[in-house]
Parts: C-alpha cells; structure tokens; sequence
C-alpha cells in the first residue's frame, strides 16, 4: 500500500509540475484552440489567471514530489482539479479521460491521507448528529 501511495504521489507530482511549468510559457497564437475553448483561455492568459493556476500547480506538484505538506497540495489540488474536469467536461471533451485519470489519484491519495482530513469528515458527521 505505501509503495502505491509513493506512485500515485510522484505521477501526480510530475503531472502537475509539468503542467505549472508550461503555463509560464508563452502561448503561440497558432496553439489556442477554435471556438469558445479558445476564448476561455485568451480570457485566462489576459487576465493573468494561467499565471496563478501554473503557481499553484508547480508549487503543489512539488510539495507532492518532495512528499512535505501532502495534505495541503492535495487541498490546493482539489479545487483546481474541479475546474479543469468543468473545464474539459464542457469545452474541451477531448482531455476529459486525462482529468479523470488526475481526479482519481487525487481521490486515492485523500483516502490514503484520511487522517490528516480527520477533522473534515467529523464534522460533516457531528452535522448529521445534531440534525
């Protein structure tokens, strides 16, 4: 099981390093894709938002990679991952299976790191106790 642990932590590190990293690149203008997909992301690089989610995306990558903070890159992760499966599931259905792949080593990892997220699951049943 650690051995697992170790795998889907280093994959999902280097996924997202890379990507962090290539979001600081300069995007050509031949390489934005037709279409609405490509409006959304001209909108992204001219407001500055690749910039931000390449950030968190190669920081995270890298506290996954150096296995520091796991939990905190997983939390940083999650929500990122949400937008990019909305992202692809709509405008780009083509990296849909890609995503899922990241979503459930994502998931796997939170499992493996549930005690760390202890206090979250508690309280959703304390909620259902008092209710």
């Amino acid at each position: 099981m650690k051995i697992a642990v170790i795998i889907a932590r280093v994959l999902l590190g280097i996924a997202f390093v890379f990507a962090g990293v290539m979001k600081f690149m300069p995007m050509k203008p031949g390489s934005i894709p037709p279409g609405d997909t490509g409006a959304m992301v001209t909108l992204m690089v001219a407001h500055k938002w690749m910039l931000f989610y390449g950030l968190v995306e190669a920081v995270s990558g890298l506290l996954l990679l150096a296995g520091r903070f796991v939990p905190l890159a997983l939390t940083l992760l999650a929500g990122l991952l949400v937008n990019i499966m909305l992202f692809n599931a709509t405008l780009f259905p083509g990296a849909v299976l890609p995503t899922l792949v990241l979503g459930a080593l994502e998931i796997f990892l939170v499992w493996a790191y549930r005690e760390s997220f202890a206090g979250v699951f508690a309280a959703k049943a304390r909620l259902k106790a008092t209710a």
